[in-house]
């Protein structure tokens, strides 16, 4: 397999920070040619790739190493694109917090990119309808938070004072649109009034972030129907919100070589936990978060309402299995299942 300094004359490594990017171009045989610090703004990207150009004899093959192309180095790897230039995820470099500079950093960058092998290279994520689902996703996370913690105020409101309402169990929506109907009154107590004054200001808050809540999921829903994951909310179990985060985590084709590496990145991998005469395998802890959770998600529902799903649990059971390791079982599945739907290849059985 050949490494990245076979296929590019130039590497450029990008160590990305708020305010401004530290430029580092270096040749295929790893010698630092220059470099340069320019701003974050359009201007200053705009400045830095023209830099990159002259430098670089105007190569077009030129590759561009981007640290965090989803979050500070995002519009840089958008505008290097259009550009024309090929960008990739920069590799980890173990960077020390120690006697270190951002213009060493975006050297080590550029030489570790250079060693890399070209499967190994990570494409930035794509944007149109997988970024619009992100931003919507963190938007949910954010109303989901708020909205939990509001309901958490508002049950230690209500009992610790006595507004009349019986908390004794979670409170339920019901209770929650008749205290946002109340009205503040004087009962003699002031304690009393201004806990019933915020228990209605709670309600109401709680209420409009579910109305946030559903709009959000409604437009998650639409997006979701437009993209290549589309095909996967017919199926049982997957909901849009599960569906987008694969999406998201997805990204496009060609992003993610083989089926194997997109279960890694959901830590859905078997990891071999055998002794002696025991051979097993444990859940892998790693991975993309999100995405595992989304593919729990989904088994968790499968297994409670897809009777081929139950079956294959009841099958599993027989074998000895825990419900743990067949948990892990269909994660895996349906990691393999999301990923060859996603890029158009024959679906498979559990």
């Amino acid at each position: 397999m050949s490494i990245v300094a076979d296929h590019h004359g130039f590497v450029i490594g990008v160590d990305c920070h708020a305010k401004n990017h530290v430029y580092s171009i270096a040749t295929a045989r790893g010698d630092i040619l220059a470099t340069r610090q320019f701003p974050t703004t359009a201007a200053g990207m705009g400045r830095a790739i023209s830099w990159v150009g002259r430098t670089t004899g105007g190569d077009m093959s030129a590759l561009f190493a981007i640290e965090g192309t989803a979050t500070y180095g995002a519009n840089l790897s958008r505008l290097a694109a259009r550009a024309g230039y090929t960008r990739v995820e920069a590799p980890w470099t173990g960077k020390s917090s120690k006697g270190k500079s951002d213009e060493i950093d975006a050297g080590k960058i550029a030489r570790a990119t250079l060693a890399c092998q070209i499967d190994q290279l990570r494409d930035p994520r794509a944007d149109g309808i997988r970024g619009a689902l992100a931003i919507l996703l963190a938007s949910r996370n954010q109303i989901q938070t708020a909205k939990t913690s509001a309901k958490n105020q508002l049950t230690a409101l209500t009992r610790f004072h006595d507004l009349g309402i019986d908390v004794r169990k979670t409170m339920s929506m019901k209770q929650i649109r008749a205290i946002a109907t109340w009205q503040a009154r004087d009962t003699g107590d002031i304690a009393v009034f201004y806990a019933r004054r915020e228990a209605i200001d709670l309600a109401q808050s709680i209420l409009q972030l579910e109305k946030k809540a559903a709009t959000n999921q409604a437009e998650i829903l639409a997006l979701v129907r437009q993209s290549e994951a589309g095909p996967l909310l017919e199926e049982k179990g997957y909901g849009p919100i599960s569906v987008a985060q694969i999406f998201v985590s997805f990204s496009h084709a060609g992003r993610i070589e083989t089926e194997a590496k997109f279960a890694a990145l959901a830590g859905v991998n078997p990891v071999p936990a055998s002794s002696g005469n025991t051979v097993r395998h444990r859940l892998n802890r790693g991975g993309d978060r999100q995405l595992n959770s989304a593919l729990h998600t989904i088994a968790l529902t499968k297994m409670r309402t897809d009777e081929q799903t139950k079956a294959y649990v009841a099958r599993r059971r027989l074998e000895g299995k825990t419900d743990r390791e067949i948990r892990r079982c269909l994660k895996r599945y349906l990691a393999r299942h999301a990923y060859r739907t996603l890029n158009h290849t024959p679906p498979t059985q559990p």
